[in-house]
């Protein structure tokens, strides 16, 4: 298959920013492959509705230009909507263990909480920042405007802020394998 379309699965799959040099990581490529294979991409993606969208160091998939006024209706419905169910767990997870991962938010969940972290990331509920122990990532924590709309000034004002950190905690520990009954040799 060609490079440019494995390109285009890595950044579709990860909808998210990504470094030229984890692309080439990736592939196995030297930054000149990356760089013409990109190319190749942004030409097949000419006249469609996704485009490239770059800086110096990273790349991503974007709707095209010609398509915001569509793009810019459908984000005002989606603001309108209520969060659901699966939002409301979400925000309540980057609440009461953020700043936290998506890989964390998804364990924790149990599923893939790509789109709903996304939903929240454009209501403006929650923000990404650089994960300061991993480059490669991003961790989530509320914005001030969430903390307001809440009517709390910090994040330890939350009901049963305490308690519920533990509760996550505790879960999170009976799920490692080393502290899982199952696992365990039998004693007599």
């Amino acid at each position: 298959m060609p490079l440019s379309s494995q390109l285009e699965a890595i950044l579709f799959w990860k909808a998210e920013p990504i470094s030229f040099k984890k692309l080439a990581a990736l592939l196995n490529v030297d930054a000149a492959a990356i760089k013409t294979g990109l190319e190749e991409l942004e030409n097949t993606l000419k006249g469609r509705g996704l485009t490239l969208v770059r800086t110096d160091e990273e790349v991503m998939l974007g709707t095209a230009k010609e398509l915001s006024p569509l793009i810019e209706q459908l984000t005002k419905e989606e603001l309108t909507r209520d969060l659901g169910k699966a939002g409301l767990e979400t925000l309540s997870i980057i609440l009461y263990q953020g700043p936290i991962s998506r890989a964390d938010i998804d364990y924790i969940r149990g599923v893939n909480s790509q789109f709903i972290v996304r939903n929240l990331l454009i209501r403006g509920l929650v923000e990404r920042i650089d994960n300061p122990k991993d480059a490669r990532s991003y961790l989530y924590k509320t914005t001030l405007d969430l903390l307001s709309h809440l009517g709390i000034s910090k994040i330890e004002e939350l009901p049963e802020y305490e308690q519920v950190r533990k509760d996550i905690e505790g879960f999170k520990q009976a799920q490692e394998p080393e502290n899982n009954a199952t696992n365990q040799p039998e004693t007599n």
